[in-house]
């Protein structure tokens, strides 16, 4: 039987400054995926990475007073300590300042051949979002950017373009067809839309004398590559493109990674990019939403900013990835307030789950020494869960997980073990406790992806047939969290 091969991306974070919860969205839907992958007995690569080119970082470094090469080096470990703390484990990291991705990113540009071309250029530039806008979006914000409140900057130049607009009918094409695969649809009609109503080319480089910091053109000492055209390569670069393994073996890309802001760059220019250099298309895009926080948009200056650590540090990384994959929808945007996911913690996961583990482990030890016997397999048909991660919906494939945690905790009051056992029937209590135990180790299975500590935990404590160092707890009520805080 031959190997299975499955690559799974992410967009990558500016090594601008601490990534922040909605970098963590990304990594926390592909860790499940790429855990997911692993138990189906498929060889997975999941990347990541940071960008670490462009304006943004330039002007950083500039203000701290350091080279960019040395200011970078100060963030990607608070990057990589993101993917630690939520339990996202990469198999590959990519730096866009590393030899391998400059060669590559060169390599690319050059068979793009005529496709860029160098012209005048005049436009507004958000350095913070280190694009340009049109005349009619600046005009509609009054000249200065939304997200960044920075006025935009009116740049004269002669830049490098992408012939972005050539492509405009093959993506049409490619994404009507389903050869792309767009995912949550309406991410794809927006997409379509944004096509439909007339592609740009795209400015692709910056003079080096105003941004010395980034890749050469190839063949032109005066420019460097514009960041986001370049940064879209990792995915190759990171695969050792040309003639990696990695390359032959996982190109390409199966399932690809981002927020709803940065559609426009994974489902229009970066096909367009892989057109042009004549590489096989990713097959599909996963275009999550965003997070609030108590129904606004996190800002410093509001306060309302949630940090990953001030969960994780107080309930722990599984209590985390729970509320954010289980309760912020996969499709659409959703919402974090500290008393709904207090609530979530006290009643699905202390209430739920870890009472129900608790309460068979005890009886096993109580009535039967520890000992399980002879553990069925469960009966429930767990495909409505494949599906739901097939198609990228993890809400959906947890909530029916919780639909089998409920269930087990209904059969425990219907069937009463504590009953049986005052009756003293021992045949039938521990074909109850097992059956318990079979259904224990089916929900760890489906968790694994999702609470990998949980579901480690869960097959640790009912291993070979008896009941293992069992503490008491798989998740301590609120009230012992504060104290223990």
């Amino acid at each position: 039987m031959s190997k299975s091969y499955y690559y799974v991306t992410t967009s990558i974070p500016y090594a601008s400054g601490k990534p922040h919860i909605g970098n963590a969205f990304d990594s926390l839907y592909a860790d499940v995926v790429a855990r997911y992958q692993k138990q189906q007995g498929n060889e997975v690569i999941f990347s990541a990475g940071a960008d670490e080119h462009g304006s943004k970082i330039y002007e950083k470094a500039e203000e701290a007073q350091v080279k960019p090469e040395e200011f970078i080096e100060t963030i990607i470990p608070q990057i990589e300590n993101m993917h630690t703390l939520i339990g996202s484990e990469y198999t590959h990291f990519a730096r866009t300042n590393s030899k391998q991705h400059i060669k590559a990113a060169q390599l690319l540009w050059k068979q793009m051949g005529d496709d860029i071309y160098k012209s005048a250029y005049t436009g507004w530039y958000c350095v913070g979002c280190e694009e340009y806008k049109t005349e009619t979006e600046a005009k509609a914000n009054g000249g200065t950017c939304p997200l960044h409140n920075k006025k935009y900057e009116k740049l004269e130049e002669e830049n490098y373009f992408f012939k972005l607009s050539k492509y405009a009918p093959k993506l049409e094409e490619i994404l009507e067809s389903g050869e792309l695969e767009v995912v949550p649809s309406n991410r794809k009609t927006e997409i379509l839309n944004v096509i439909k109503g007339g592609l740009t080319d795209l400015s692709v480089s910056r003079p080096k004398k105003k941004l010395p910091w980034g890749i050469p053109v190839p063949g032109d000492t005066t420019q460097v590559m514009y960041v986001w055209f370049e940064a879209l390569m990792n995915y190759i670069s990171l695969l050792d493109y040309p003639d990696g393994d990695d390359f032959k073996n996982f190109w390409p890309t199966d399932l690809q990674i981002v927020g709803k802001d940065n559609l426009r760059f994974h489902a229009a220019i970066y096909p367009a990019m892989l057109m042009s250099a004549k590489l096989p298309l990713l097959k599909k895009l996963f275009v999550h939403g965003l997070v609030t926080s108590e129904g606004k948009k996190m800002s410093k200056t509001v306060g309302n900013v949630v940090t990953a650590e001030e969960i994780i540090d107080t309930y722990g990384t599984d209590a985390f990835r729970y509320y954010f994959l289980r309760h912020v929808p996969s499709h659409d945007d959703g919402d974090f307030a500290w008393t709904r996911f207090k609530a979530v913690y006290q009643g699905e996961l202390a209430n739920e789950l870890g009472n129900v583990v608790q309460r068979v482990a005890s009886m096993i030890n109580r009535y039967q020494q520890g000992v399980i016997g002879e553990i069925p397999k469960p009966g429930h048909d767990a495909d409505p869960y494949h599906v739901a991660i097939g198609n990228c919906q993890f809400d959906r494939a947890l909530e029916w997980v919780w639909e089998l945690v409920k269930g087990l905790n209904v059969f425990i009051e219907g069937e009463k073990p504590w009953q049986i056992a005052k009756e003293a029937d021992e045949t039938h209590l521990r074909e109850v406790l097992a059956s318990c135990v079979g259904d224990l180790h089916q929900i760890a299975e489906l968790l694994e992806p999702f609470l990998p500590n949980t579901a480690a935990t869960i097959n640790q404590i009912f291993k070979e047939g008896y009941v293992h160092n069992y503490s008491g707890v798989l998740f301590p009520r609120i009230e012992a969290v504060k104290k223990e805080a």
